[in-house]
């Protein structure tokens, strides 16, 4: 049966080395006949949360106009989450982070979803997924049944094409065409 699978690339650059891994791991999701969605954070316009309670303590929508709901909403009706984030001081991208803050009030309704982290660095230091992680986590850590089913780390990229030929690539390519 196919997944429906949502791919969040968070870096600023498209065809940044982590999106470049988000196209992989989409190619693999695809030919195991799943329909696959990727967005490209940066083409939408999502504000930091408010902290105005709107969503959580009111049950209301956000009161911004933004695209956030309707990322949120695909985020809802996924089966499959992939987040996709390049390093930056040894955090996640401030795009992930934003989405990540305005899923405040739907997050409740977030269960039983799969996930995949993907994150790509200038360093070449596999202790760098354990923070990314750790920062996913946080959020995960607020969902129901979350299933952790993979991270996939790149390190030695930094510049735009630095992962081409990289073994990361492929294993990209697997982990999408594993989703059954």
């Amino acid at each position: 049966m196919a997944k429906k699978v949502l791919i969040l690339s968070s870096s600023p650059r498209r065809g940044g080395n982590s999106d470049t891994l988000c196209n992989e791991f989409m190619r693999g999701a695809v030919e195991s006949g799943n329909e696959v969605e990727k967005i490209f954070l940066r083409d939408k316009v999502i504000h930091p949360c408010l902290g105005c309670s709107v969503c959580s303590r009111d049950k209301k929508p956000c009161p911004q106009k933004d695209d956030a709901a309707e990322v949120i909403g695909k985020m809802l009706q996924a089966d499959v989450i992939v987040m996709a984030t390049p390093v930056y001081f040894y955090a996640m991208s401030a795009q992930m982070k934003t989405l990540i803050d305005r899923c405040c009030g739907p997050y409740t309704e977030m269960s039983n979803k799969e996930f995949y982290f993907i994150a790509t660095a200038a360093e070449d230091d596999p202790a760098i997924m354990d923070r990314i992680i750790a920062n996913f986590m946080g959020f995960l850590d607020c969902l129901e049944n979350p299933v952790i089913k993979g991270p996939l780390f790149c390190g030695g990229v930094w510049h735009v094409g630095e992962i081409k030929g990289n073994p990361a690539l492929e294993k990209a390519y697997e982990m999408g065409r594993s989703i059954e």
